[in-house]
């Protein structure tokens, strides 16, 4: 980061204007920039002899790339991630675009989920690329938890939350179990779980079960333990995570770029692995940006990720939503969409656990 700064700094008037307008032009329209188109926007009169020569400068320092024989100059991801933190000019948000978002805050469905998908659906619209929205894990306390026998290899366990909110697990129950085995362990849990969040819940209970081992019958140890696994394994960060708009990738994508568009499409396929890179992202606060190689999900397809965490009432960061596309994004444009939508995301969210 210090060295792309004192790269710039370096650079005199004329060079850091070049490197701006070739990205500018690439970023809009994805193709290769000539000394002599540059020749015709400068600021002030200059030849494309000279234009080319601060061209080759910028190559050599690694900051442009010459696709084909003179065929014009665009950004590598080293001059793309110096003209993002250093050049890039923010735009506001347009009201076309927040009124796009703020519309899908108006459904009656319950829970947060249909906003989420909605808003998601929104974000890929107006960016035209493919949107992510990690949903906040449910963190209320429990309330009561109940075993329900659905056949000799299928059981349900309920969980009902302090705040309404009820979640349904179906899962393989151990073999011999009875209704009396099913509510042996459903009394064990409740007297445990009370007040407490599913997140603090498994340590604690795990460890009772192996200090009260010879008070819990076989059968009801054998479904509190199948029981845990399934909270620990569904609702896991993959069921968290809310794609929308791959199509977008392939509308706006050259013929050339269609094998790294399907290299996306793998990518956004491992819903897990994304969700526990959204979970890093939740780490720090504000617009982060990723380009190409600098996120290991996507150095393949040569795609960029623009991403925002959101917060709760309590400024905890409980989310994210972001934007997929390729590296030439309108990055001045997306970046305030996504920081404008996390921001929305976090107070719909606050209202929410304030009503």
């Amino acid at each position: 980061m210090q060295n792309r700064s004192k790269l710039l700094d370096e650079m005199n008037d004329r060079s850091r204007e070049v490197f701006r307008r070739v990205v500018e032009s690439y970023l809009d329209t994805g193709d290769p920039v000539g000394s002599r188109t540059l020749s015709r926007t400068m600021s002030e009169p200059v030849s494309a002899a000279t234009i080319r020569n601060v061209m080759q400068d910028l190559e050599f320092l690694g900051l442009l790339d010459s696709p084909h024989t003179s065929a014009g100059r665009v950004p590598t991801q080293l001059g793309l991630r110096m003209f993002v933190d250093g050049l890039m000019e923010v735009s506001s948000v347009s009201l076309k675009d927040r009124e796009a978002i703020d519309a899908t805050t108006g459904g009656n469905e319950p829970g947060i989920a249909p906003m989420l998908d909605r808003i998601g659906a929104a974000l890929s619209g107006i960016t035209h690329g493919a949107s992510l929205v990690l949903a906040p894990k449910h963190e209320a306390a429990i309330r009561h938890i109940e075993f329900v026998g659905l056949g000799p290899d299928r059981a349900l366990v309920v969980l009902v939350f302090d705040d309404g909110h009820v979640e349904n697990r179906v899962f393989t129950p151990p073999l011999g179990h009875t209704q009396s085995s099913l509510r042996e362990a459903a009394n064990f849990l409740n007297a445990l779980a009370e007040g407490r969040r599913l997140s603090e819940l498994r340590a604690h209970i795990v460890e009772e079960v192996g200090r009260r081992r010879r008070e819990l019958d076989e059968a009801a140890r054998a479904l509190v333990e199948n029981g845990l696994a399934v909270w620990e394994n569904r609702g896991e960060t993959s069921e968290r995570l809310i794609v929308r708009g791959r199509a977008n990738l392939i509308d706006q994508a050259a013929e050339s770029d269609l094998e790294r568009i399907r290299t996306l499409f793998d990518d956004l396929e491992r819903k897990r692995d994304i969700a526990e890179f959204l979970e890093l992202a939740e780490q720090g606060e504000g617009v982060r940006i990723f380009i190409g190689s600098e996120n290991k999900l996507f150095s393949l397809s040569g795609s960029s990720l623009v991403v925002s965490p959101y917060m709760n009432a309590d400024r905890k960061i409980i989310g994210a939503v972001g934007v997929i596309g390729p590296t030439r994004l309108n990055y001045g444009r997306i970046v305030p969409i996504v920081d404008y939508t996390a921001q929305l995301v976090g107070r719909l969210l606050s209202g929410e656990r304030k009503g």
